[in-house]
C-alpha cells in the first residue's frame, strides 16, 4: 500500500495543498476503535463511502490527480474483516469509483485508497451518532464535471422518442450529407423540432433560456423550415413533473414492523408513476418525469428543491410512507406548505420528523453555503401555496377513491422539501408503514400500481383546471 503516493517532493507539495485533517482533539483520537460497518452508495451525482465505528475516527486525505485516486490514512485502528469488505462492495456500474484498496500502512494506521473512474472533488467529513448510527466517517466523491439534470432529462426524452420513431414505419432514407466532424447535436433544438412536426402543433419562437440551464448544450445548427399547422391550444412545450422519493442511501426513512423500508417502497412507486407520466400528454404537450433520486442514495432536502427548480419543473410531488409511535395509525395523507404554522399537531410532528432527514442521511454542513440554503428555503409564496393546495386536493380525491384517508383534507406544515417558491409542491404520505396491515399493502405490487394510477389521475385533473404556465423557452 506504500506505493500509492508520489515521490517525497511531490508528496510534500500534495500534503501542503490537499491534506484535510479531521481535527477532533487529541483526547478524542480513536485508539483501538472498531469499524462496525462499511457502506458504498453509487450515484451519477456522487458516490459515497461510509465507515461506521464505535468511537470517532481521525483521518488525513491525499488526492492524487493522475491517475485520479483518493488515499486516506485512518488513525487508531487495525485492519479488520469489516474494512476488508469494502473491496467487494464496489459495483461495476459505479460511475465514479473504479476500485477500493485497504491495507495496514503502519501500526494503528490503515490506508484506504479509492481508485476513481474520473477526476473528482472529494469531501471527507465526520458525523456524530444519530438514530441507529454510531460515529461515521464519510467520503463523498463528486465528479469534477457535475451532471446537468436538464441535459440528462432532454437526452432521455430524445432517446425514448427515437426508439418510438424506429418502431414506426421507416421514412425514406435521407441523402448523405457531409457534416462537420466537430458539430454536436443540439438536444434542446432537436427535441423542439421533433414535436413541432406533429400535425396541429404550433411552433413558438423560443426566448433565450437562462445560461445556467442550457450553457452545456451546443449551439444549434441551421435547420430547414418545417411544414406545420398552428393552433391556439397546442405547443411544443414539455410538461415536467419532479418526483421526489423520500429518504435514500444512509437514510432508510421509516421501517415497518416487518422490516419494510420507506426508502425502498417510495422509490418503487416513483418509478411506476414516472412510467405513466413519460407515456402521457396534456393537450398535445408531452410530459416528462424528473426524479430527484432514481436509485438508493441520499439527497439533501435543499438539493431536492434546487434540482426541481433547475429543470424548471411544473409540479413537485414528494412521496413518503408515514410512521407513528403506535401501530394503530392508518390512512394516506397529502400535505402542502404552511407559512403560518401547521394545520394540526400531527402535521407539525411529521414535518419535524421529515425535516431531520439531513441529520440521518449525513449532510456535510461545513461545505454548504448556509445563507444560500436559508434563502432558498425561505422564498415560499402565497401563490405557490394556493396552487399546492389545489394540486393536493386533486391527488387526495383520487387516493380516497380506493384507499383510506388519514384526514379528508390537505394538511399544511413547514416541510423543508416543499419550499420551492415557484413550483406547486406537495408531500404524499402513501400509508402508515408502521401499521402492519398498511405495510403489507405498501409491499404489494397491486397497491403500488393503484397509488401510481391515482397520482397520475390527480396530476391530470390538476392540469385540466390549471394549465402549465409559459417558460422562458419551450423545452
Amino acid at each position: 500500500m506504500n506505493d500509492v503516493l508520489p515521490p517525497s517532493n511531490s508528496r510534500r507539495t500534495l500534503l501542503q495543498a490537499g491534506t484535510l485533517a479531521l481535527l477532533l482533539g487529541a483526547q478524542q483520537i480513536a485508539r483501538g476503535a472498531t469499524i462496525m460497518a462499511v457502506r458504498v452508495w453509487p450515484a451519477p451525482e456522487y458516490s459515497r463511502v461510509t465507515l461506521e465505528s464505535d468511537t470517532p475516527l481521525v483521518a488525513k486525505q491525499f488526492f492524487i490527480a493522475s491517475p485520479p485516486r483518493l488515499a486516506v490514512d485512518i488513525e487508531g485502528i487495525e485492519l479488520n474483516p469489516a474494512l476488508r469488505e469494502l473491496v467487494a462492495k464496489v459495483r461495476p456500474d459505479d460511475p465514479n469509483i473504479e476500485a477500493i484498496r485497504v491495507g495496514q500502512n503502519a501500526p494503528n494506521v490503515v490506508r484506504l485508497v479509492i481508485d476513481l473512474k474520473q477526476k473528482a472533488v472529494p469531501q471527507v467529513f465526520t458525523l456524530a451518532p444519530v438514530a441507529a448510527y454510531k460515529h461515521r466517517l464519510v467520503f463523498d466523491l463528486y465528479p469534477e464535471k457535475a451532471v446537468d439534470p436538464l441535459e440528462e432529462l432532454i437526452t432521455e426524452r430524445l432517446r425514448d422518442a427515437g426508439a418510438g420513431t424506429a418502431m414506426a414505419a421507416a421514412p425514406a432514407p435521407a441523402p448523405a450529407a457531409a457534416a462537420p466532424a466537430a458539430a454536436a447535436p443540439d438536444l434542446l433544438g432537436d427535441l423542439i423540432a421533433e414535436y413541432s412536426q406533429k400535425p396541429g402543433t404550433a411552433v413558438l419562437a423560443p426566448a433565450p433560456a437562462p445560461p445556467t440551464l442550457i450553457a452545456k448544450l451546443p449551439r444549434p445548427a441551421p435547420a430547414p423550415p418545417l411544414p406545420v399547422r398552428a393552433t391556439a391550444r397546442q405547443t411544443d412545450r414539455i410538461i415536467i413533473v419532479a418526483l421526489d422519493p423520500g429518504h435514500g442511501g444512509e437514510d432508510p426513512g421509516a421501517i415497518g414492523p416487518g422490516g419494510t423500508r420507506e426508502k425502498d417502497v417510495v422509490l418503487k412507486v416513483a418509478h411506476l408513476l414516472r412510467d405513466r407520466i413519460n407515456g402521457s400528454e396534456i393537450n398535445g404537450s408531452p410530459m416528462r418525469a424528473f426524479l430527484t433520486r432514481d436509485a438508493d442514495y441520499f439527497v439533501p432536502l435543499g438539493t431536492r428543491v434546487e434540482k426541481a427548480r433547475r429543470v424548471q419543473a411544473d409540479l413537485f410531488v414528494s412521496i413518503h410512507a408515514d410512521a407513528f409511535t403506535t401501530p394503530q395509525a392508518s390512512g394516506a395523507s397529502v400535505f402542502a406548505l404552511s407559512q403560518s404554522g401547521a394545520s394540526s399537531t400531527a402535521a407539525r410532528w411529521l414535518a419535524n420528523k421529515e425535516n431531520q432527514a439531513d441529520l440521518v442521511g449525513g449532510l456535510n454542513v461545513g461545505k454548504q453555503d448556509r445563507e444560500l440554503q436559508r434563502a432558498l428555503l425561505d422564498m415560499s409564496t402565497t401563490a405557490q401555496i394556493n396552487d399546492s393546495l389545489k394540486l393536493g386536493s386533486a391527488l387526495l380525491g383520487e387516493i380516497g377513491g380506493f384507499a383510506k384517508l388519514h384526514k379528508p383534507r390537505v394538511e399544511q406544515a413547514g416541510f423543508a422539501v416543499l419550499k420551492a417558491p415557484d413550483i406547486p409542491s406537495v408531500l404524499v404520505e402513501t400509508a402508515f408503514i408502521s401499521n402492519p396491515g398498511e405495510e403489507a399493502k405498501l409491499r404489494s405490487t397491486a397497491y403500488q400500481n393503484q397509488l401510481a394510477d391515482a397520482l397520475m389521475r390527480g396530476i391530470r385533473g390538476y392540469f385540466a383546471k390549471n394549465p402549465p404556465l409559459a417558460r422562458s423557452r419551450a423545452v
